[in-house]
């Protein structure tokens, strides 16, 4: 139960519906006892009849008047038990509602190298099959035990009060179901956790084929694909049948025993009435629907129990993952003024998931206003240097200054909000193309969105659509071709107007002469802005101010345009071939 402790934050939060509910319970529980004793005052009523011959009128006025006695108590009982439900049920949506809020926050400022290490299916698993099984513990299972204590104690006083006696005899099957109850209990847990890890796998893998499909169908590997699947789904298939078994022996096992001490109850109270130890017949009566009130919270024991097994397992995966620590953390709460300087020095930076050295010694300078263009082959650490300056990572070499701070003092959310960034890889949300460029600007009218698209050169595409900008992209805008991607991205990053914009390689699917417009507009775009281009073509660097050539992590060369052009090297090789490239098309 420790790992649950946890939720008691969210009982402290609620408290006031929490105690509402348990006082809604005691109420509920006293009319429901009112029903035993107005039974067994009829069957006394009954019994006096016979040994005083006392009036039928008389009797009948009885039996009527505990009747409509017993009908109003269930009525009301019956209300009560509504009411609580309402109580405790809403309670625990409240809480499902700021523990799923509370992971996706912790989703957000967890780092890079967590999601590379952590597949996305246990992700989603964590937010939706684990706080599901924990609201089934802060709702029907807290409420199922706080009934089920309030019953067994109301219920025993009243039996103590009538009979000591043979209150003790009923209450003698009870230690055994404890015993089996705590056994099955510790099974279940064990079990409870197996099955969830083997649920995330199922989910991890089965994300993975969706977000892949079109590969899989293009390599023909729907047959094997389907294999791999059958067969995590049957060994979590013979999982949750494991836990289902153990599960199954509750049930029965709560009927035999209530059966059992229902025929106790018969045997010695039947035994106590001939020797007059109990003198009325109605007192069986009544021990019996004592016995039979207890049936339900008892029968509920091993569901519960199995509740609160299956809610530790899933809140201890929460647990762990709440406890990791981003290791990229905002140092400064102040507000941070970002005007786009930006100075690298000496910069060494190695991933910690793969040990790849990235970069070696990096230094270079681009003042506020200026364009730099960064050049290099696949690998060389391009997309690195923008990944610092976003401070995806942080660096255990040298120093990255922003208007002349370290990057890592500079308040984290201005920094972010400070630059505008174009990945390689264009990603884009399952909504609407303008929803998809606002997201850069929330707040921008439609005439913004437009012009965005306009400098993307992406316009005359989007309002050919039958929705134009209101067309719903696929998963990952599938619905787009690569360059479209690529260029309602660069809206998304110019309708923001940021101090610093950033572009990875996000022209490699447009065709040159779309290239040269975009080119041209962000010439205009990136005045007085700090601009960064990644790119393997010349054509997107020439403009720049500076240039700088990278090499498996080093820089080979740096310089403008004309200066590198008539240089012998990487960059004057890429222009002649690149050139003679565009003659021959």
């Amino acid at each position: 139960m420790k790992e649950l402790h946890y939720l008691n934050k969210y009982f402290i939060k609620y408290k006031y519906r929490f105690l509402l509910g348990i006082f809604i319970t005691i109420v509920a529980q006293i009319f429901k006892l009112f029903i035993p004793k107005l039974i067994s005052k009829s069957f006394k009523a009954i019994e006096a009849y016979h040994k005083s011959n006392a009036g039928n009128e008389f009797i009948k006025s009885q039996l009527i008047e505990n009747t409509l006695l017993v009908i109003g108590a269930s009525l009301v009982a019956g209300l009560l038990l509504f009411v609580m439900r309402q109580t405790l049920i809403v309670m625990s949506r409240h809480i499902e509602f700021d523990l799923k809020n509370e992971v996706f926050k912790h989703y957000e400022v967890l780092d890079q190298n967590f999601y590379k290490k952590n597949r996305t299916g246990d992700l989603m698993n964590r937010i939706s099959e684990d706080v599901a099984k924990v609201r089934m513990y802060v709702g029907p299972a807290v409420m199922y035990t706080i009934n089920t204590l309030i019953t067994f104690t109301i219920v025993i006083i009243y039996m103590y009060n009538v009979s000591p006696r043979l209150t003790l005899y009923t209450l003698l099957p009870l230690p055994i179901l404890s015993f089996i109850i705590f056994k099955l209990s510790v099974e279940i847990n064990k079990r409870s956790t197996i099955f969830q890890q083997y649920l995330s796998k199922v989910s991890s893998y089965t994300q993975e084929v969706f977000s892949g499909i079109r590969v899989i169908k293009a390599y023909g590997l729907e047959k094997q694909n389907q294999v791999t699947i059958e067969e995590l789904a049957q060994e979590s298939k013979t999982k949750s049948m494991n836990l289902a078994n153990v599960q199954s022996f509750f049930g029965p096992l709560m009927v035999t025993l209530i059966g059992v001490s229902n025929l106790v109850v018969i045997y010695f109270g039947g035994k106590m009435y001939i020797d007059g130890t109990i003198k009325s017949i109605g007192t069986i009566a009544e021990f019996i629907l004592y016995v039979n009130m207890l049936t339900w919270p008892v029968a509920t024991i091993g569901w519960v129990s199995s509740l609160i097994q299956e809610a530790e397992a899933s809140q201890k995966r929460i647990n762990e993952f709440l406890k990791i620590e981003p290791e990229i953390k905002n140092n400064n709460q102040e507000k941070s003024i970002i005007k786009g300087e930006i100075e690298f020095k000496n910069v060494s930076f190695t991933y910690d998931d793969t040990n790849i050295v990235a970069l070696k010694n990096i230094s270079f300078k681009v003042e506020k206003g200026e364009t730099l263009a960064i050049l290099g082959k696949t690998g060389s650490g391009k997309s690195s240097i923008l990944s610092l300056i976003t401070r995806l990572y942080d660096i255990k070499e040298g120093s990255i200054l922003i208007d002349e701070t370290t990057i890592s003092k500079v308040n984290l959310s201005d920094l972010r909000n400070s630059i505008g960034i174009v990945p390689q890889d264009a990603f884009l949300f399952s909504d609407s193309i303008k929803n998809n460029i606002k997201f850069g600007k929330e707040t921008a009218t439609d005439d913004e969105v437009y012009e965005a698209a306009k400098k993307a050169v992406v316009h005359d595409n989007i309002i050919n659509f039958n929705n134009q900008y209101e067309t719903i992209l696929g998963e990952r805008g599938i619905t787009l071709s690569g360059g479209q991607k690529q260029r309602v991205s660069i809206a998304r990053a110019i309708i923001k107007n940021p101090e610093i914009l950033l572009f990875d390689d996000c022209l490699s699917a447009v065709d040159t002469e779309t290239e040269e417009q975009i080119l041209n507009n962000l010439l205009q775009i990136s005045q007085n802005k700090t601009t960064i281009i990644v790119s393997h073509r010349v054509s997107s660097a020439k403009n720049a101010d500076k240039i700088i050539i990278l090499e498996d992590g080093n820089i080979i060369q740096q310089g403008s345009h004309n200066q590198l052009v008539n240089q012998n090297g990487y960059y004057k090789e890429l222009y002649y071939k690149q050139l003679s490239e565009k003659e021959v098309q």
